[in-house]
């Protein structure tokens, strides 16, 4: 297993120095019921527009790896999304704590109903630590796009303000959770849900603010 913590620190320092090297990033694929694969145009769309417009090379058809595989060390950025339960084993959370201690990256988008199964599961896997609310003077909010007011609201569900959390390991965000604000929606072919240009827009720019921070671009 040390191995594959070699090859993620490898990969992502090689990624952070080169933008000519290409990558895969993953969704993750959880147990406990909840809707894992919601948004299934969304990573798409967020890689077509981060290549576009950051000019990273990710290749375009993102993977599907589960919580608890060794194949998690592939990816520098994993995203997770859904409705619903989130169940971590215990081997999952120790899988998912040495993939994020060993440089990856989570971020973890509520698409309504996620978030308290979220802040239970995370415990397992970081029991020491909480999750952090970021100021909107948080570097993630301003890499590539200036967010002032932190994160964009896309959808609506409870007349909530979108809040963004990071748990932080060494002073360095390893897991964003972006909470009351659908990201993932805004990603999506815009059939889907029907949202304006413009909302899209910013979901999409705060998708790459957040692959910019991860790859350092």
């Amino acid at each position: 297993m040390r191995t594959s913590y070699i090859i993620l620190i490898i990969l992502i320092s090689n990624l952070c120095f080169s933008q000519n090297s290409s990558v895969k990033i993953a969704l993750l694929k959880y147990n406990g019921g909840g809707d894992w694969y919601a948004n299934p145009t969304s990573l798409k769309n967020l890689i077509i527009f981060c290549n576009e417009n950051l000019k990273t090379n990710i290749i375009k058809d993102h993977a599907t790896v589960e919580v608890g595989s060794v194949d998690i060390f592939n990816y520098p950025f994993i995203h997770m999304t859904g409705h619903g339960n989130v169940v971590f084993s215990n081997q999952e959370a120790e899988n998912l704590r040495n993939y994020l201690s060993s440089g990856g990256f989570l971020h973890i988008d509520d698409n309504y109903g996620l978030e308290p199964f979220v802040r239970r599961e995370m415990k397992k896997v970081f029991p020491d630590l909480d999750f952090k609310e970021l100021s909107f003077d948080e570097i993630i909010f301003h890499k590539k796009y200036n967010f002032n007011n932190g994160l964009p609201k896309i959808h609506e569900h409870d007349n909530k303000r979108p809040q963004a959390f990071g748990i932080f390991l060494k002073d360095k965000m390893v897991c964003l959770f972006t909470y009351e604000c659908d990201l993932g929606d805004g990603w999506e072919d815009k059939e889907v849900h029907g949202d304006s240009d413009e909302i899209r827009l910013k979901a999409l720019q705060m998708g790459a603010n957040i692959v910019s921070y991860i790859f350092e671009y």
